[in-house]
């Protein structure tokens, strides 16, 4: 993608804190449109506030992404909202590495409800309007003509999946749980990436950094080993740089493609897994 972003919009989950308030700055700055999605109406009218102050264009969203009905409704407002998705940055998580379990407005583990599930499903029901993003529909018509674009945030943690306890309900471990919903999130990306190549869209995962300055990050650890605006810079990376506009199905760690875990390579451990998302978001 150009510099200039100007007719192209960007949907950012969680971008109220962090990375993903840093991300939808600097996608605003080059002229993006950013649909700023969030679990607080107060949090979500001041970054849409903050973007259109600085001569931005942007609009709100909320949500709270641990129940799969409510993703379904924030699906379908985006689609009310634009005929048109370039980028889908699915930046929204959680982590409790040192909190009791916990379970989601459906009953699943919260790690995976939220940092698994919910990506995956807001992925495939706003996938048709990222496939129609056409050319006639920029401003300029000097501007890119690729195709849209899908980030997942994961994480260099990464644990193997039990799938016979998948939902951690034995030896619950909240380290454990946020690294295994993370490379349950690396193994559906590649899995989703091969659905939607056909169509033009391309999906990759993405490790932003690590311990990076977030409100999560201080939560759960105490302190960060880096700058959140690091994250965000290689966020905006993945979704825009014209280098990577042929990569999908890829991980990266920070600016760099990189080799998940080794049970991500497993492809039948790949198809097992959607085959359960797919059962578990048909319960609700």
């Amino acid at each position: 993608m150009t510099d200039d972003l100007r007719g192209h919009v960007a949907l950012i989950t969680g971008a109220t804190d962090g990375i993903g308030r840093l991300t939808a700055s600097r996608l605003s700055a080059r002229r993006a449109t950013v649909l700023v999605h969030g679990r607080s109406r107060d949090k979500v009218d001041a970054v849409v506030a903050e973007i259109e102050g600085k001569g931005g264009k942007a609009r709100g969203l909320v949500a709270d992404l641990a129940a799969a009905g409510r993703v379904r409704a924030l699906a379908g407002e985006v689609l009310e909202a634009t005929p048109q998705l370039d980028i889908l940055i699915n930046n929204a998580g959680v982590g409790d590495p040192g909190g009791p379990r916990r379970e989601s407005d459906d009953g699943y583990e919260l790690h995976f409800a939220v940092n698994t599930l919910a990506p995956v499903v807001l992925t495939r029901l706003l996938a048709g309007r990222l496939a129609e993003r056409a050319p006639d529909t920029y401003q300029d018509t000097s501007q890119d003509k690729g195709g849209a674009r899908v980030v997942m945030v994961a994480s260099a943690a990464q644990a193997e999946i039990d799938f016979d306890n998948l939902m951690l309900t034995r030896g619950y471990d909240g380290k454990r749980a946020y690294a295994q919903s993370k490379l349950a999130l690396i193994m559906a990306t590649m899995e989703l990436a091969e659905e939607l190549k056909s169509q033009g869209v391309t999906v990759n995962a993405l490790h932003p950094g690590t311990l990076l300055n977030t409100k999560m990050v201080r939560q759960g650890f105490g302190s960060a080993l880096g700058p959140a605006d690091a994250g965000a810079e290689a966020e905006e990376h993945l979704a825009t740089a014209p280098m990577l506009a042929d990569i999908t199905g890829a991980y990266f760690d920070r600016m760099d493609q990189a080799e998940p875990e080794v049970q991500a390579g497993d492809g039948e451990a790949r198809r097992r897994l959607m085959a359960l998302i797919d059962q578990l978001a048909e319960a609700v």
